[in-house]
């Protein structure tokens, strides 16, 4: 279990750090995550899928914090974050802070489904186990953030999703 659980630590730290868009959150919850596995593994089913399970763990994690931080000051549009950065020198830089800008724009549920399944490369299926709902559900919740980002990233008409990685992985175009 040890060996399965720090195989998982690369996507659980991206799945977080898509929610929080803070590293040390996204490592702190992580963490709680793995502890969490570890002292629960009795409660893993052998033969289902542990990132599933994981994922869930994790997510379930990230929605309790949330509700206890309601009375923290939010910075939805990122303006008081991005007064507090510098801009990029690189091309990749840009693209990137431009993408998460837009990603960030989206509501956390269309966010989640959209990194499950383009980014972390779930199916829907395994996507609405994660996320508690129905298959359907998780389908919508892509479409309507994936059109989101594409009108956000100005890609309306392009037959290329996105000319870097980035965005084409996380819209499931890689």
């Amino acid at each position: 279990m040890r060996e399965l659980l720090l195989g998982a630590i690369p996507a659980l730290r991206a799945f977080a750090f898509s929610l929080t868009y803070d590293l040390d959150r996204s490592d702190d919850l992580v963490q709680d995550t793995l502890v969490r596995a570890w002292t629960k593994s009795d409660s893993f089913q052998r033969g289902t899928n542990l990132y599933a399970w994981l994922f869930t763990i994790l997510r379930n994690l990230f929605y309790s914090e949330q509700r206890k931080r309601k009375r923290e000051v939010e910075d939805a549009d990122g303006s008081i974050a991005g007064r507090l950065s510098s801009l990029p020198e690189q091309e990749v830089r840009v693209e990137m802070r431009a993408f998460e800008a837009a990603l960030n724009t989206l509501p956390v549920p269309q966010r989640e489904a959209l990194v499950l399944v383009g980014a972390q490369s779930f199916t829907y299926e395994e996507a609405a186990a994660i996320c508690g709902v129905a298959v359907g559900t998780v389908k919508s919740r892509v479409s309507r953030a994936r059109l989101k980002l594409i009108a956000l990233l100005g890609m309306e008409g392009s037959d290329d999703i996105g000319t870097g990685a980035v965005t084409r992985a996380a819209l499931g175009n890689s």
